[in-house]
């Protein structure tokens, strides 16, 4: 049966490396990335037209609603989606729909201290003055909001403790990891790269 683990959480809460991490250990998973729709609009619209948060884009949140739809019609396993999202009618547009159809839905909030996701988010490059760190406040205020899922808390937690936290709460079957810690740390690495943005 087709689950959905959604990884909601602040920017530099960890929701990626989670995300492929659990992808790599679960048979038959797919990452979603919503945000990938919102750079086609931004990239496809006139500039009077583009909207600074392309959340605020109706037909963001319908299309990432249907095209998960889709997905859990047509595919048999976890659907994996690492996305945040802080306001909750947003959220629940697109997350009460899934779930009134039925479908297995799981929600998760990453949550880390603000001095931590300072520290991961200086880790991956980022300036004071980028969107991540200028998000922090008003993400860990609005998550706050049990309505948004389980909270794991990340401070003291490796991205693998987060990983069989999340499976255990799903009853997700993990592959045993016979990666050597390089191999680890080489794939993470590869992660970040590729979603830099």
């Amino acid at each position: 049966m087709t689950k959905i683990i959604w990884l909601n959480g602040a920017f530099g809460a960890g929701k990626t490396q989670t995300a492929y991490e659990l992808h790599r250990r679960l048979e038959n998973s797919f990452v979603y990335d919503p945000e990938n729709i919102g750079f086609f609009f931004n990239q496809n619209l006139p500039s009077e037209l583009k909207k600074k948060d392309f959340q605020d884009y109706e037909m963001w949140r319908e299309f990432n609603r249907k095209t998960i739809k889709y997905i859990v019609e047509n595919h048999d396993g976890t659907i994996i989606v690492p996305m945040t999202i802080t306001d909750i009618s947003y959220f629940e547009e697109i997350t009460g729909n899934l779930e009134s159809e039925k479908i297995e839905l799981h929600k998760f909030v990453l949550s880390a201290s603000k001095e931590v996701i300072e520290s991961r988010l200086k880790k991956r490059l980022e300036r004071k003055n980028s969107w991540g760190f200028k998000q922090i406040d008003r993400c860990i205020t609005s998550l706050a909001d049990e309505a948004f899922g389980e909270k794991i808390e990340t401070d003291y937690l490796s991205i693998d403790g987060v990983v069989e936290i999340i499976a255990a709460k799903a009853n997700l079957v993990l592959k045993e990891d016979n990666r050597s810690h390089l191999k680890r740390r080489i794939d993470r690495i590869k992660t970040q790269i590729k979603h830099i943005r």
